[in-house]
């Protein structure tokens, strides 16, 4: 029979698909089931119809599948971060090495290199050293909530729901942040209601308190609070930060990142520092780093070094080599790889990155790391031609003009950094006249989501 869209029906899932969903085929047409996994009989509903696929939504699981366990989190299926809370880690690890197989044989026609078992995140809860929590002046209701006398129905601190931009889910505690985060967090929003400072309305763009975010340094233990507001109340902000730092002796910085701008992100126009310090230790390896409010950082600290340890083993450098290090950020990659190589040359477009990234190594003693302020073709200005290049760029993947200069390279091998298979598949793709992949590393930062890190071996052709 046809699919239709608001038809409901069962339907038996047959494999994981990118985006955390569940597939299944009917009538030749590819049916995707948000909320569902191999194994799973559901009754779902269709709420998109294409011409070659469609979507469906979960209204009732039939017959659960095996790998199904029981979600610890009381929001899992309302908040938009861990999808596959109610998944078995195991299945998640293996599904994610399918996703990265399955985007290399379908984007970039790569059917025949070897993908590695995927390497799992030390901690499948409480990884995370970053957490941003959204403030709004609309809460959203879980379905216990319907019907019951409004409470706090103007203010909510939280994640948002997939779908709602405008609505945030007040959230209790969240269990990718490690304790005492979620004491911390309920402490501030107490202090925020108590204010007589509005929460931040997303439709209105009129209110104070638009952005909670705590950072926390894994090896040393100490807390970063960065409340983003609308407009400058430092005096207010002060006793709050005073109150906060008293009730937690581990927060050591609290700052407030000051914007008037509509977009919702987490980064201030300018930066005042409330209490303490402007800045937390994080240490990592035999490297300790400096990181701020607004600095680019892995929010799983254990989970990168497994990351860049991979990155060092694929590189199995002698000592005589130049490493030239592509979207270096704030080094953290080039410190990494630094003891086994003559030298490494990180460019990056960010200078604020630049100038982190040289501070991380003057402080570790690193003397054979220089990192420029700049686009990739700037490369091109480098005296030497470098043994290897090691690209670690955004989401979005590289940018033509760069992907192009490193095809035209002429390197010997490259060493490719992706946290997106579907960018990774099509830059391997553009590269592939020149240079074939020997081997990826899949590597788990973030367990309970769909996302996954890889590492790339190219050698030249």
């Amino acid at each position: 029979m046809s699919v239709k869209r608001g038809q409901e029906i069962e339907l038996f899932i047959e494999k994981s698909a990118l985006g955390a969903m569940g597939l299944c085929r009917m009538d030749g047409m590819a049916v995707f089931v948000e909320g569902a996994i191999p194994g799973d009989k559901v009754l779902a509903r269709i709420a998109r119809k294409k011409k070659s696929w469609a979507l469906g939504r979960v209204l009732e699981i039939i017959s659960p599948s095996a790998d199904r366990v029981e979600a610890p989190c009381p929001f899992s299926g309302y908040c938009g971060g861990c999808k596959w809370q109610f998944l078995n880690y195991e299945r998640q690890i293996q599904y994610k090495r399918e996703h990265v197989t399955e985007s290399l044989a379908h984007i970039a026609g790569i059917a025949d290199v070897l993908v590695l078992p995927t390497l799992a995140s030390p901690r499948i809860y409480g990884y995370r050293n970053k957490m941003e929590f959204s403030c709004s002046d609309r809460r959203w209701l879980l379905p216990s909530e319907m019907g019951l006398p409004a409470a706090d129905g103007n203010f909510a601190c939280g994640l948002h729901v997939p779908g709602t931009f405008d609505k945030v889910l007040d959230i209790d505690a969240c269990l990718l942040q490690p304790e005492p985060g979620n004491s911390l967090l309920a402490y501030i929003k107490t202090l925020m209601r108590q204010s007589d400072l509005p929460a931040y309305g997303l439709k209105s763009h009129q209110g104070f308190w638009r952005f909670v975010v705590l950072r926390r340094s894994h090896a040393l233990g100490q807390w970063m609070v960065n409340l983003v507001s609308s407009w400058d109340e430092t005096e207010k902000l002060a006793v709050i930060a005073k109150k906060i730092q008293e009730r937690f002796p581990e927060v050591v910085s609290v700052v407030n990142n000051i914007t008037d701008r509509k977009s919702a992100v987490a980064v201030g126009d300018r930066e005042v520092l409330l209490s303490g310090r402007d800045f937390i230790s994080e240490r990592m390896g035999p490297f300790t780093f400096s990181i701020s409010a607004n600095s680019f950082f892995q929010t799983n600290t254990l989970g990168a070094e497994n990351l860049y340890n991979v990155v060092r083993d694929f590189a199995g450098l002698c000592g005589n080599e130049l490493v030239l290090d592509l979207y270096c950020g704030t080094g953290t990659i080039a410190l990494w790889l630094a003891d086994q190589a003559k030298s490494v040359v990180g460019i990056e477009i960010n200078p604020f990155a630049v100038a982190d990234a040289q501070k991380n190594a003057e402080d570790a003693g690193v003397e054979n790391c220089r990192f420029i302020t700049g686009d990739i073709p700037q490369a091109q200005e480098l005296k030497e031609k470098p043994d290897l290049i090691v690209t670690d760029p955004p989401r979005t993947g590289m940018q033509e003009n760069a992907l192009t200069w490193l095809a035209q390279s002429g390197v010997r091998r490259i060493i490719y950094v992706s946290c997106n298979p579907a960018t990774l598949s099509r830059d391997l793709a553009l590269l592939a006249p020149q240079y074939s992949p020997v081997k990826v590393q899949p590597v788990d930062m973030f367990p309970h989501t769909p996302h996954i890190e890889a590492v790339a071996l190219l050698e030249k052709i």
